[in-house]
């Protein structure tokens, strides 16, 4: 007995010794007022699109494309392309693009890196089987003809909302990317490329003589009509008046400075920022309005010593709000709440956003992801502040908390989910126009996000009996995986799902005993890896099965932890083999290790990875273990 409780005790000053260093580890990543902010990944496009905007702008920088340069060559996958994610297969579009890139900065198309890139992307159909995007930028380039891209006119931006596509059907990102767009498909203007360079040996089959350039993305009878649509506004654009194209760019041009947002650009997301710098350009607009375009891209850059790379956004508010309920949990209150200040004032009160199209009346009450980004608050970041907020316990937080949860409940869509920023976007037909080949122009209501606002909601004393909350646990049910997981729309994947699902079950009041709970921690149980951990690879958004990995990673196995404890299961083997796994896997730094990618921006087409999530999620699944397996509890009470 007496060494049994030596052996306890050192145990636990291990689990101790472990938080200590691990707040330490996050702590030294916060800036001076309180706030976190880190890197954002994606994979080789962005960087790449980065470089080919300064040549087509003839705004090089050799200094900064050189460090770009060493990112790509980094990247580059062992097939002689380069991936979507961290130890992915071989993308095309993405591979183009990098090769582009490169070549632009000056490697030679002879040298072994580009050679072996040659290669891959011939033998997987040249550059003109590329994706909508990758072709549009090739014809800003003259490198393809204006035919290879889809029909958009600029006239889109006019038609009236009853018509089967309107801007406000689609998603906030293909919203904000798209209006630029428009002006920029409709000027058709060419890059500077002051290098003259071009990627003619990409392609197997001459540009000029290649026909079939658009097609059904799916093959199904709605794609194969909308590229029959595409056939005949393509033969009737020629005749459009030259004074309604005048008016609709004038249009597209007040929709883009209307939410320009400083700094922090239009839609606070690369893509869209990197069309305003090209309308402004096409459209000769100079002055204070394209300068600030332009350096809200370059905000978006992360320089190295010996590399850079280009981010697709900023995550501030969604890093500081994850990082302040870890403080919390862990007991640093004083960190917690200096993060909580922080984004108190961030709430959007004003405007009412693209969002109040389909919510008129609804008052703002949300956050948005970045630093800026008043015309696009989303619900998921709402949530996790409103929790925040309501768990520091600050009599002066209630106005804010209240206004978060009016807007959340005003943003409950008619199945009883939720999306990310816009209600009832769910036009699927859309998905299958020809512009559509990447299948992310909707933003429809998903497990994570509905979770997340069924904990928030019942975390501030709504009862799961009420109106609101009883369609969105209905919602939950109905979207479990017949294995027992739920989909991660915004973490890979199934075990991001499950953990928040999981979590607001909990805090709504559902027993551990319900089926649907049980059925989910089953499936966490048996995608637990051999030595204790969980990872899910982010082939799981196409054919791999679900919440499988080669290795076990921290993000997986800190939400696979916090899903479990959730659950009731506390007391489990497998939670108890999952600490030890994060205990022996912690640096020396305070800080775990994590290269695979944890998150989609969207499935199958873009993917993330958050440098943040390796540090405050496994700090929260140490802390929360510590906390209730000390005080014998059976699980967590509070929904995150």
């Amino acid at each position: 007995m007496p060494d049994q409780i030596v052996s306890e005790a050192e145990a636990a000053d291990r689990h101790d010794e472990a938080i200590e260093s691990a707040l330490a580890g996050l702590l030294r990543h916060r800036r001076g007022d309180g706030h976190f902010v880190f890197p954002l990944e994606a994979d080789a496009t962005i960087p790449a699109e980065y470089v080919l905007l300064e040549h087509y702008l003839d705004r090089i920088d050799p200094t900064l494309e050189a460090k770009i340069g060493v990112h790509l060559r980094a990247i580059q996958g062992d097939d002689g392309g380069w991936p979507l994610f961290h130890g992915g297969a071989f993308n095309l579009s993405a591979s183009v693009k990098a090769y582009f890139a490169l070549k632009a900065i000056g490697d030679l198309p002879d040298a072994p890196h580009m050679r072996r890139a040659r290669e891959a992307i011939l033998s997987a159909g040249g550059a003109e089987r590329t994706n909508v995007f990758t072709r549009v930028q090739l014809a800003l380039f003259g490198i393809v003809p204006w035919r290879a891209a889809p029909v958009m006119p600029a006239e889109i931006i006019l038609l009236p909302r009853w018509f089967f596509f309107h801007l406000s059907k689609v998603s906030y990102w293909s919203r904000t990317v798209i209006v630029p767009l428009l002006v920029l498909m409709a000027l058709k203007p060419r890059a500077r490329n002051p290098r003259r360079v071009g990627i003619a040996e990409l392609f197997r089959t001459e540009p000029a003589a290649v026909r079939d350039w658009i097609r059904a993305p799916d093959g199904s009878i709605w794609g194969r009509a909308f590229v029959t649509l595409d056939a005949v506004l393509r033969r009737l654009e020629p005749m459009a008046s030259r004074g309604l194209r005048r008016h609709a760019i004038a249009r597209a041009v007040a929709f883009v400075s209307e939410r320009l947002n400083g700094e922090d650009g239009l839609g606070g997301i690369y893509p869209a920022m990197a069309n305003t710098v090209m309308m402004f350009d096409a459209l000769g607009i100079a002055g204070a309005g394209a300068e600030t375009a332009w350096r809200a891209v370059q905000k978006l850059l992360v320089i190295e010593p010996d590399r850079a790379w280009c981010q697709p956004c900023l995550s501030p508010v969604w890093d500081t709000a994850l990082a302040g309920h870890a403080l919390a949990e862990a007991g640093e209150m004083e960190a917690a709440m200096a993060a909580a200040e922080w984004l108190l004032p961030l709430q959007i009160t004003e405007p009412a956003g693209d969002w109040a199209v389909v919510r008129p009346g609804l008052r703002p009450g949300g956050w948005a992801f970045q630093y800026a980004n008043p015309h696009y608050p989303d619900v998921d970041d709402t949530a996790v502040v409103g929790m925040l907020l309501n768990r520091i316990g600050h009599t002066g937080h209630r106005q804010a908390i209240a206004g978060a949860a009016e807007w959340i409940i005003g943003m409950q869509s008619a199945n009883g989910g939720w999306g990310a920023f816009d209600a009832d976007n769910t036009h699927f037909v859309l998905n299958h126009i020809p512009f559509a080949d990447h299948g992310a122009l909707l933003d429809p209501p998903t497990a994570d996000v509905t979770a997340r606002c069924i904990s928030f909601l019942a975390e501030i004393g709504h009862p799961k009996t009420s109106k609101v909350l009883v369609r969105a646990l209905a919602f939950l049910e109905r979207e479990q995986e017949t294995e027992g997981s739920w989909f991660g729309r915004w973490g890979s994947n199934y075990i991001y799902g499950t953990w928040s699902v999981l979590s607001a079950l909990n805090v709504a009041g559902v027993p551990p005993q319900a089926a649907m709970v049980r059925r989910a921690v089953a499936w966490l149980l048996s995608c637990q890896r051999a030595d204790g951990g969980w990872g899910e690879d982010c082939e799981t958004y196409a054919r791999a099965p679900h919440g499988q990995y080669r290795v076990s990673t921290p993000s997986h196995t800190a939400w696979a932890l916090l899903g479990l404890m959730a659950a009731g299961e506390v007391g489990q083997g497998a939670v108890a083999r999952g600490i030890e796994w994060l205990l022996t896997h912690l640096g020396e730094d305070g800080e775990w290790r994590e290269a695979a990618y944890n998150a989609v921006g969207f499935p199958r087409v873009f993917y993330l990875r958050y440098h943040g999530y390796r540090l405050y999620f496994p700090l929260l699944a140490l802390a929360r273990y510590r906390r209730l397996s000390r005080a014998g509890a059976r699980r967590v009470m509070g929904g995150f």
